[in-house]
Order: C-alpha cells, then structure tokens, then sequence
C-alpha cells in the first residue's frame, strides 16, 4: 500500500495523542461530528468552521487535536475501516465465506446509513483533482479487488490462468454494491442493498463454475 505522508514527520500525519480521559473523549466527539459532516457536505464542501461550532470548539481547538482538515478526514476514513475490521473479526474469512460476508455487509450496511453516505460521498468526490482521500480510494479499491478476485478462485476452485476472469468478476460485484449503497440512500423503500448483492454474487459463481453452483448443481 502506497504511503502518501512518506518523508513527511509523523507527528504531522498523526492526531495528537489525548493526554485525559476528556481530551480523548472530546476527539472522539469532533471525529464523529466529522463523519456526519463529510457524510452530508463532502470534503470540500464542508468547513473546519461549521465542524468546530458543532463541537463548541474553535477553528484552533479542533485543529489542537487534528492539525489539519486532511488529516481530520484521514481519521475519519481510519474510523470507518476501524468499524469494519472489528465486524470482520480477527481473521478474514475465505472463498467462499468471504462472499457471504460481502453480502451480510450489505445487509448491515442498511443499518449505518451514516457511514454509507460518507463513504458514497468521498468515493465519488476522490476522483477529483488533488483530493486528499484519493489515495486512501485506490488503495482500498485495490485491496478489495485483490480479496474478491481471491476468494472466487478459492470458491470455484478456478486454476491460475483463469484468475484475469475472477478479478473482470469481482469488479462487478464491487462496482454493484457502490452503486446500490446510492440508490439505497436515494430511495431506500425500494432498495434491497443484501439481496440485490445475494442475488449478483450467485450468479457470477454459477457463471464461473456452473458444475459447482449452476441449476445442474443444484437439481
């Protein structure tokens, strides 16, 4: 994964340590604040202003705990990876248990819409020029194509020179899931975030290995 702060100092890319039960609590505070912030706003449309009147801080108190309005929305994307690796578990599970879990995201996703509009919002916005969680973007993309392309090879029991075929599907799998988070939000009455992901996963596998998850298979 590519390190965006290299030969920067690190007490520039990190938040200050809380010295107090309090001071902690209180970064906690602005860190959430941010998320519905973000979530809401985006990144550039949202101000260091508005987020400190929320908090009853000043443009400076927020920046005591964050130094800069990247390095807030940095840990604020480390927040919600922190929400998935604790739903995750201690080990990540595999083939097709992975795929499963994909799909019981989804259906948790349904749940936390906060954290689905932050992540739709900044995903989309990150393609812009210059922006700061861009990097953060392509490398979780990267990640999570390599996961998904692994875990059907895995499933399907797919041999290596079938791998481009695996990673072409888990492309679409990711791209269905983003882009049903944005019709859920828009509509979510007439969205079905789990079944929808359910219902794509299913087929891909039987496309993939037909003699193993297709009709025949199952009859």
């Amino acid at each position: 994964m590519s390190n965006p702060s290299a030969g920067t100092p690190a007490h520039r890319t990190r938040p200050r340590t809380p010295r107090s039960a309090e001071a902690k609590k209180r970064q906690q505070q602005i860190l959430h604040i941010a998320t519905d912030t973000f979530g809401a706003r985006g990144y550039n449309n949202a101000s260091l202003a508005e987020i400190a009147e929320q908090a009853g801080l000043t443009q400076a108190g927020v920046l005591h705990y964050f130094r800069s309005k990247a390095l807030l929305l940095t840990s604020v994307l480390e927040l919600r990876d922190q929400t998935d690796i604790e739903q995750l578990g201690a080990d990540r599970p595999r083939g097709l248990e992975f795929l499963r879990h994909l799909v019981d995201t989804a259906l948790r996703n349904a749940e936390r819409e906060g954290i689905v509009r932050l992540y739709a919002v900044l995903s989309a916005e990150s393609v812009t020029e210059g922006h700061p969680a861009q990097t953060y973007f392509r490398d979780r993309y990267s990640g999570l194509r390599a996961f998904v392309t692994d875990a059907l090879c895995e499933a399907c029991d797919l041999p290596a020179d079938r791998a481009e075929q695996a990673g072409t599907a888990a492309n679409a799998i990711i791209a269905v899931m983003d882009g049903l988070q944005v019709q859920w939000l828009l509509s979510p009455d007439a969205v079905d975030m789990a079944a929808s992901t359910d219902l794509v996963v299913s087929s891909l596998l039987a496309t993939l290995a037909p003699h193993e998850f297709g009709p025949a298979a199952e009859g």
